[in-house]
């Protein structure tokens, strides 16, 4: 079994008492807070300089803690099948747990689990999903770079959890799942053509 990275348990507390953390992915460094709390979210709206109203994808621990936010369909279960863990994010109809702050207007959320055991552990020890919004201030690059996030956002976080940089590269495939046919919501890592395969 792993050791669990220094500092994930705190990280966790934080959380729980409504804080903000950094923390790494499979493909960039996110912003977690608790999505069920609106004095949470509104934080993290604060913390990025961003404008309330834009939707906040979310992280999960596993399958189960994923329906806790979102109403699974037939399809998000067969792409979730084929791609989780990993950096493929499925639409969803967002359930009442989840604040309304962090869904979309149609009252949608975008939720996956990443193929980051740092993720998915820091999501199992809040014990709900968390937020997934990019490590940066509206408008600038999302990085993956810890030093990048320490310098631009340590005064404006509650913590950093700090394993090195993430992986990198392009963000997650955004698909929406809620009907029957797939649609594309945001082109990332997972080739398009990809998840069109993985359901023939």
């Amino acid at each position: 079994m792993l050791r669990p990275p220094e500092g994930l348990a705190r990280a966790a507390e934080i959380l729980k008492t409504g804080g903000v953390v950094a923390y790494p992915t499979d493909t960039l460094y996110g912003l977690a807070v608790d999505p069920r709390s609106a004095d949470a979210v509104a934080r993290l709206f604060a913390v990025k300089h961003r404008d309330p109203g834009h939707a906040i994808p979310l992280i999960a621990a596993d399958e189960r803690q994923a329906e806790l936010a979102g109403e699974f369909t037939p399809l998000a279960r067969r792409l979730v099948r084929a791609f989780w863990p990993g950096p493929l994010s499925i639409v969803l109809v967002a359930t009442p747990h989840v604040d309304r702050g962090v869904s979309a207007a149609d009252g949608t959320i975008a939720v996956r689990v990443p193929d980051s055991a740092v993720a998915r552990a820091l999501a199992a020890g809040l014990r709900f999903c968390i937020t997934a919004t990019s490590a940066n201030l509206s408008g600038e690059p999302p990085t993956a770079s810890a030093a990048v996030v320490r310098a631009t956002l340590a005064t404006r976080v509650d913590y950093i959890l700090d394993t090195g940089d993430a992986p990198g590269g392009e963000p997650s495939t955004i698909v929406d799942a809620r009907g029957h046919t797939p649609r594309l919501v945001r082109a990332g890592v997972v080739a398009w053509g990809r998840v069109l395969e993985s359901l023939e």
